[in-house]
């Protein structure tokens, strides 16, 4: 059994040597344990300060993709590596490498696929109110679109087997974790949460750059994972509302003209007329994104079977040499 704990990188050179003294090199229940960086284009010293501190593999961005992209990247050269459990982590030392063990438990007794570590976000001081209550917004989305129930689903440090890497597939440039959870949850992958501790913060976050840009950025995702995996709840929902607003409407002017006061409510006919027609194409739209959604399900699955295809091939390889 292979462990690979992977860790993205962009301009890390200040922290990184303080989080891989930390990672552990023997875990319980696996025979090997490699760490694995992705450097997402950074110009400054990252990748000598990991090779210096004994990192395995190194995996290099040609520019700066963004977190979700290197998150993918380490996921596809750890399968290629042959891992059978992939540990994902910061390069800022926020989560305690400790807990790995008690993090792959679930995986290594088979009682989940994928497992999150769940902050205690309430009492993590250099936390803002602000942020913290986007945290908690973020993970009831998440609760409801995947439905599952993960409490910290912005965490990054999470551990997963080697047939939920192949299934994953971040459409999101901005960060994985939302999407990640949801995924597992439409695709019927076992998932659950362990408590996890956190370290001192070492530097700012990189994701939240400002609460405004965070607030616009964290808005912007939640939207498109309803587009994306909820399709037709999304459109659907505001179609019946236009649709329904446009009856009201016309009702108020039916009863005011068979009343004989129907002459001064002619914009109402007019703006029932326009709603009721928007909300029928959007619940249109509805079906039709639904059926898009179902045709990118099956192109996920044919992905999945080929990245299984791989692994077998190089597992196979691996054992001939």
């Amino acid at each position: 059994m292979k462990l690979i704990i992977q860790i993205p990188c962009f301009n890390e050179a200040d922290t990184l040597a303080i989080a891989l003294n930390a990672l552990p090199r023997q875990v319980t229940g696996f025979d090997k344990v490699e760490w694995l960086i992705i450097d997402d284009g950074s110009e400054d010293e990252t990748i000598n300060v990991a090779r210096k501190n004994g990192v395995d593999h190194v995996i290099k961005h040609t520019g700066n993709k963004g977190l979700a992209r290197a998150f993918m990247s380490g996921l596809d050269a750890c399968l290629q590596l042959g891992a059978d459990v992939i540990v994902n982590t910061d390069a800022d030392n926020q989560y305690c490498a400790e807990d790995i063990p008690a993090l792959v438990k679930p995986i290594l007794e088979h009682r989940a696929e994928m497992v999150i570590g769940e902050r205690p976000i309430a009492a993590i001081e250099h936390f803002s109110p602000v942020k913290k209550c986007l945290q908690k917004l973020g993970s009831w989305v998440v609760r409801v679109a995947s439905q599952t129930n993960i409490p910290d689903a912005p965490s990054g440090f999470r551990a997963m087997s080697r047939a939920t890497a192949q299934k994953l597939m971040v459409f999101n440039d901005y960060t994985y974790t939302l999407e990640t959870i949801i995924q597992a949850g439409q695709k019927n992958i076992t998932i659950t949460s362990v408590p996890v501790r956190v370290n001192d913060d070492l530097r700012p976050s990189r994701l939240v750059k400002s609460i405004t840009s965070y607030i616009k950025r964290s808005i912007g995702t939640i939207i498109r994972i309803f587009v994306i995996y909820r399709p037709f709840r999304f459109f659907g929902t505001i179609g019946a509302v236009l649709f329904f607003t446009g009856f009201l409407i016309g009702v108020r002017f039916l009863f005011k003209f068979l009343t004989g006061d129907g002459n001064g409510y002619v914009q109402s006919l007019i703006l029932a007329s326009v709603l009721m027609g928007m909300g029928f194409q959007t619940i249109l739209i509805a079906f039709v994104t639904d059926l898009l959604s179902a045709n990118r399900k099956l192109l996920e699955d044919l992905r999945f079977k080929v990245a299984q295809l791989n692994v077998d091939s190089v597992d196979k390889d691996n054992h001939n040499k």
